[in-house]
């Protein structure tokens, strides 16, 4: 099929689950963040799967063709993986500077890093069991992980991202085996962090991604369109991921209003086009759409593209995720109609 339709990853979670309030105005929380949930922990487990099933529902409406769990389990794409990894003192976190310069508070790495219990095959056999349609987990990238933590045990940033990559590559293998058909490792810090990103970023990457047996991509970004307003018109690090053994390579267009022109120094990888500029809840007409999507279309042949938001949606409100969904898949019908 031509230009099939996908979330990049999160969908707003129900306000029964999540205090929006809390949620709205601040940074993903990179440690622990338990105030936000609504619901009583032994509740929790039931909650959650059925949030995932509102979410499938939503997408199966809106005639997306890959399907996520809606990352509903977690309190941010990356602190649900995180705060899981051995080497980690969860209890007393450290501080770094997230991507607008800020201090924050981060996971604290005190020993080496290991993956002990995994957290992507359970959610992937939930989601499995709950659609028929091609779906997609979402892992948070070494390099990423490296930037939001706190070193006070390896001799360097670099070592330690390697040791995030192979934890990382153990839950892609995992999740591969529980039934998905496509693994992504969000990784915006390299963009956020591009001179460190060419020293070890691609390294790291290909660690992770090692003897993948399904499609993999990976998501770059310039942040939350909710939390970071300003967006420049050109990636800091995008042209280096031809060099990375990843099939699909995510990026956002409509907000920045993108130079499509860089994506032909791409041309062995499929291109998840961020078209739905997740800035206002304003739902844009399936015609707007199309005009993003066409502006990729001299630098990219349809048979490479993939349709989807600029990022995640969880900042939206629900209904206007939604209707944002159902432009998206009238835009990519009406392209097949002309490609």
């Amino acid at each position: 099929m031509l230009f099939p339709a996908s979330l990049v990853g999160s969908y707003p979670q129900p306000d029964w689950l999540i205090d929006r309030d809390k949620l709205k105005g601040r940074f993903p929380p990179r440690v622990r963040a338990r105030e936000l949930w609504r619901v009583d922990e032994d509740l929790r487990e039931e909650a959650f799967r059925d949030a995932t099933v509102l979410a499938v529902h939503d997408q199966h409406a809106a005639g997306l063709d890959i399907v996520t769990d809606g990352e509903v389990r977690r309190e941010s794409y990356s602190n649900h993986f995180a705060t899981l990894l051995a080497g980690v003192d969860v209890d007393r976190p450290g501080t770094a500077l997230d991507r607008s310069g800020e201090p924050t508070s981060v996971p604290r790495v005190v020993g080496p890093i290991r993956r002990g219990a995994g957290r992507a095959a359970k959610d992937t056999a939930y989601l499995r069991g709950v659609t028929d349609r091609k779906i997609k987990i979402t892992v948070p990238g070494p390099f990423t992980m490296a930037q939001q933590a706190q070193n006070d045990h390896y001799a360097d940033t670099r070592a330690m991202a390697m040791d995030y990559a192979a934890a990382v590559n153990e839950e892609l293998h995992e999740a591969f085996a529980a039934g998905a058909d496509i693994v992504q490792l969000d990784e915006p810090y390299l963009q956020a962090r591009a001179e460190a990103a060419r020293e070890y970023g691609i390294e790291a990457l290909d660690r992770a991604l090692r003897g993948a047996p399904g499609t993999t991509a990976v998501h770059i970004c310039f942040g939350y369109a909710a939390i970071i307003h300003e967006r420049p018109e050109a990636y800091s690090f995008l042209p280096e991921l031809a060099d990375c053994p990843v099939d699909q390579v995510s990026i956002e267009t409509a907000q920045s209003g993108l130079d499509c022109s860089v994506l032909r120094r791409l041309p062995d990888k499929t291109v998840v086009l961020g078209v739905l500029d997740l800035s206002t809840p304003e739902v844009e007409p399936p015609r707007t759409v199309v005009e993003r999507a066409e502006r990729a279309l001299d630098h990219v042949s349809p048979e490479r593209l993939v349709l989807a938001p600029d990022c995640g949606m969880k900042y939206l409100p629900r209904e206007s995720a939604l209707g944002k969904l159902r432009s998206l898949t009238a835009a990519a019908a009406e392209l097949r109609r002309r490609h």
